[in-house]
């Protein structure tokens, strides 16, 4: 366990070698986090964000393998001696069609979108809950709240997110815990450079994703936000 400067909040997040989730981790740093960073190779880690140090601390985390969630979380408590905020910003793009019968990339998904993020909210909980005012931001999606395509297997597994998310945030309200679904539409990252509809330029930028989940975890306890619906494009009905 290392010191802490006063008020300094201890933040966990997921799939933070590459995309949103590195970008959430330099931002918050620069605020002056202190970091618990989780990915399935390291070395993508200490590539992206350099060194391990006092207040930079890796995890190896992979959505398939349950220990390895347990193993992080226990290794970030032993580092820093608290959590104060978890971010499960880790997912899986694969678009899974209506009539693609693959049950094995069905499952997948869910693994990762939904099983993995509910598996570390439950490590977490404890954690969280000692600190008075503990938050989980969930990196879920607009896919969560209305459907605009055939993928039908990611759209599942972020509305199951949405489910998570709420039942987390129904259940741990007395204990001063606060959850918010983060939901972007088309950020400029890998798992958007697929489509066509909107151009990098025009998408949300990674740096304003990483901006809000700042000002979730930081909203005081009596004015919490379940949601974060954020889009690029003008949408007629969500």
């Amino acid at each position: 366990m290392i010191g802490q400067r006063e008020n300094t909040k201890v933040a966990l997040i997921s799939g933070a070698n590459r995309g949103i989730g590195a970008e959430v981790a330099r931002y918050l740093r620069r605020h002056g986090y202190y970091l618990s960073l989780g990915a399935r190779d390291i070395s993508m880690l200490e590539k992206e964000h350099g060194a391990q140090s006092s207040t930079m601390h890796f995890g190896r985390f992979d959505a398939y393998d349950r220990n390895s969630a347990k193993e992080w979380v226990q290794s970030a408590v032993e580092h820093f001696g608290r959590i104060d905020a978890l971010v499960n910003n880790a997912g899986n793009g694969n678009r899974l069609g209506l009539l693609d019968d693959d049950e094995d990339a069905l499952d997948e998904l869910l693994e990762v979108n939904v099983k993995a993020p509910l598996r570390l909210t439950r490590l977490c909980l404890p954690h969280l809950a000692k600190t008075g005012h503990g938050r989980i931001v969930n990196i879920v999606s607009m896919s969560g709240k209305r459907v605009r395509n055939e993928h039908v297997g990611y759209n599942i597994s972020k509305f199951a997110a949405m489910g998570l998310t709420h039942t987390t945030r129904h259940v741990t309200w007395d204990q001063g815990i606060r959850v918010t679904a983060l939901c972007p539409s088309f950020v400029k990252t890998e798992m958007s450079a697929y489509t066509s509809k909107v151009t990098p330029e025009e998408m949300t930028q990674p740096e304003t994703i990483a901006h809000l989940v700042k000002t979730a975890i930081e909203l005081p306890n009596n004015a919490a936000m379940a949601e974060m619906l954020v889009n690029c494009r003008l949408e007629d009905t969500l």
